[in-house]
């Protein structure tokens, strides 16, 4: 009973099912992307400073901050670490720039920070403001 999102199954090339998007009434179809920081390096102060010039510059628009905890493995590794982690949540429109604009905060915050990698889930979404 999902008022405004109907989902339909579609086999893609590789064979895997992917659900269509059809949105309606107020609604467009943008993109979401979830970007997954660990911040065991990152104190609050640098993390701010980090969002105001590195994040917020690229996406001006608008985006959501959630404080999370997280766990993870590193490639080859037996041990699971856990840490404080931040989640930023970026809807925004179709547009060829989306992606180098994304990995460049990424790019950003491994190299600022000196981590592994960042974690990221992009997927379709139905938007209305």
């Amino acid at each position: 009973m999902a008022i405004g999102l109907i989902a339909s199954i579609a086999v893609v090339s590789g064979g895997a099912a992917q659900p269509l998007l059809q949105c309606t009434g107020s609604q467009n179809l943008w993109v979401t992307a979830e970007l997954l920081f660990g911040r065991s390096r990152t104190s609050d102060v640098a993390w701010r400073r980090f969002l105001a010039t590195e994040i917020t510059p690229r996406f001006p628009d608008g985006l959501t901050v959630l404080d999370v905890r997280g766990q993870w493995r590193a490639p080859g590794s037996t041990r699971i670490a856990q840490e404080r982690s931040t989640i930023v949540m970026i809807a925004m429109p179709p547009s060829a720039d989306n992606n180098g604009r994304v990995q460049a905060i990424i790019e950003a915050y491994k190299r600022r920070f000196k981590q592994q990698s960042v974690g990221l889930i992009v997927r379709p979404a139905c938007v209305s403001f």
